[in-house]
């Protein structure tokens, strides 16, 4: 597990502008998320298996619950058949009770050994589970480095282009001209196109104002 996390971090921080710009290689990120689904996968099996154990252990304690009261019924049984005198009755009842007892303790063995059995499967299924918090909480890490690297490497391809940078602000500069060079030749013109109606204008005003002084 350890060699993986070692694997997928010197593919995300060797030389990575490269690697985003190489459209084919196999993105680290998302082998990282393939293993996980497959300890997903793992954690949820043992997960079944440990609620299995909950049931065997059940049955084996319902089990040994009947073993031991049909063995002390047998037993009751074969000392009222032994008062009575009832040999062959007694016989019965006593073989059953031997049956019984020995069938509560292999089940008694078997319970031990079916508790033991999930206290260990406990114990290794909450391991999985940390182990798995752990490298969703890495994966999140490695996800928010690659998303910074990622950022970092559009934003170069703006910030730190300079000939591209410099080609555009020419660019710009030259519309900048041919804007004030067009907004000269549009006044110009305007000017030369009004300039006899001002001039026949102000001749208007000039005789008008010396017909009210003749008056």
């Amino acid at each position: 597990m350890g060699s993986l996390f070692s694997r997928i971090k010197n593919s995300i921080e060797a030389d990575l502008h490269d690697l985003l710009d190489q459209k084919e290689q196999k993105n680290p990120i998302a082998v990282l998320n393939q293993y996980l689904r497959q300890c997903e996968a793992e954690v949820e099996k043992t997960r079944k298996l440990v609620e299995r154990q909950y049931l065997l252990k059940e049955e084996f304690i319902k089990e040994h619950h009947i073993a031991v009261e049909m063995a002390e019924k047998r037993k009751y049984q074969a000392d009222v058949a032994e008062k009575a005198g009832e040999l062959e009755l007694h016989d019965f009842a006593r073989k059953e009770q031997l049956q019984y007892e020995e069938r509560a303790n292999a089940l008694s063995a078997s319970l031990q050994k079916s508790s033991a059995q999930l206290n260990e499967l406990e114990r290794k299924y909450e391991s999985m589970k940390h182990k798995l918090k752990d490298m969703n909480l890495k994966r999140l890490e490695l996800m928010g480095r690659e998303n910074i690297v990622r950022a970092h490497h559009q934003m170069n391809k703006v910030l730190d282009q300079s000939a591209a940078s410099a080609g555009s602000n020419a660019h710009f500069n030259e519309m900048e001209n041919y804007l004030d060079s067009l907004e000269q030749k549009v006044n110009s013109a305007y000017y030369r196109e009004t300039i006899d109606a001002k001039i026949a204008l102000l001749e208007k005003e000039a005789k008008n104002e010396e017909t009210h002084t003749i008056s």
